[in-house]
């Protein structure tokens, strides 16, 4: 039951609260004094329809806020539900119950187990012709509901079929113009003979062509410490032990270390020296590296993020050319 209806700034009311009672309630008034704007408001707080021109004239929102009194209801505090909607001239709705926000969907399905509004011309839908299946259906009820169930479901399929033939056998010119646009796609992108990973193996060759004298600057500085510096002295060190590695085991032991650790660093130095080689581009291979990367911009900006992207896309088109080509078959 509603206990309190409090309104703010909607039509002509500022703001009122009506407290109403158990059983009938009746509210009289002469025309204009603001009845129908309590029935509308009761429709806000049931997650009605709202128009911004119902805020009070000067005022940016209006408030509508309800409480029932349900203590049957799980949804209550201490048997009762406050139900509150602002709304905004923005068009912005903020919808409460028991003060956990909600959409205006869920506070329409949430009322309609309280609510129901109906006007002094609902009869009037006896009427109209558009209702009356309607109401021999409830009437007939379980007795053809399978049979109208399976009748909705073969009439979907048929609008459908029926928006795909009107779709798919339209314009003559317009479906080559069509099939015309997906054989260039498909064409520029089977000529580009993209594979998976590529632009980020093209990044990364492009960046060490970009940074080449760096790294091979660096790469020789790197070979020259190393043999020099690092395979000459131990080369010494091992010759210094074997001198006095049978005088006791550890020295033997310490020894046969190095030399592994020797032979490691010269496996070590032939690696950076041929890292040297790899650092190493003529013009052609840049402007390769160049070409490639933009063409596979140019692919991606057209038919995807990725070139995964572009090669399901691919796939797509060319079921997309199959079926306009065996369109009369289909």
């Amino acid at each position: 039951m509603i206990t309190t209806l409090h309104i703010k700034n909607i039509g002509i009311i500022e703001d009122i609260t009506v407290d109403l009672k158990e059983g009938l309630n009746v509210l009289t008034g002469e025309t204009g004094a603001g009845k129908t704007l309590i029935i509308d408001s009761l429709q806000i707080i049931s997650g009605g329809r709202f128009s911004k021109e119902m805020i009070r004239k000067g005022e940016n929102q209006s408030f509508v806020e309800l409480c029932m009194y349900e203590p049957e209801s799980e949804n209550s505090i201490d048997g009762n539900i406050i139900v509150s909607r602002e709304i905004s001239l923005n068009g912005r709705n903020m919808c409460k119950i028991n003060g956990r926000m909600v959409t205006v969907n869920e506070l329409k399905e949430f009322m309609s187990q309280f609510i129901e509004i109906h006007g002094q011309n609902d009869n009037q839908n006896l009427l109209e012709n558009k209702m009356h299946l309607n109401y021999l259906d409830n009437f007939i009820g379980e007795t053809i509901l399978n049979e109208k169930k399976q009748y909705i479901k073969l009439y979907d399929k048929y609008c459908k079929i029926k928006q795909e033939l009107k779709a798919n056998f339209g314009d003559e010119k317009e479906r080559q113009r069509k099939l015309d646009l997906l054989q260039y796609q498909i064409k520029e992108i089977e000529e580009a003979k993209l594979k998976v990973n590529e632009e980020e193996e093209l990044e990364e060759k492009r960046k060490i062509m970009l940074n080449s004298e760096k790294i091979t600057e660096n790469l020789i500085e790197a070979d020259k410490l190393i043999s020099e510096n690092g395979i000459d002295s131990i080369s010494m060190a091992i010759r210094a032990l074997e001198k006095i590695e049978n005088m006791d085991g550890k020295y033997e032991k310490v020894s046969s270390e190095l030399k592994s650790i020797y032979y490691e660093l010269q496996e070590l130095a032939r690696d950076v020296n041929s890292y040297k080689d790899d650092t190493e581009f003529n013009e052609e291979e840049r402007d390769f590296v160049e070409e490639r990367l933009q063409l596979i911009y140019s692919l991606k900006r057209k038919y995807g993020n990725t070139i995964e992207e572009i090669l399901s896309y691919k796939e797509d088109i060319k079921e997309e050319i199959e079926h306009i080509e065996n369109l009369e078959e289909y």
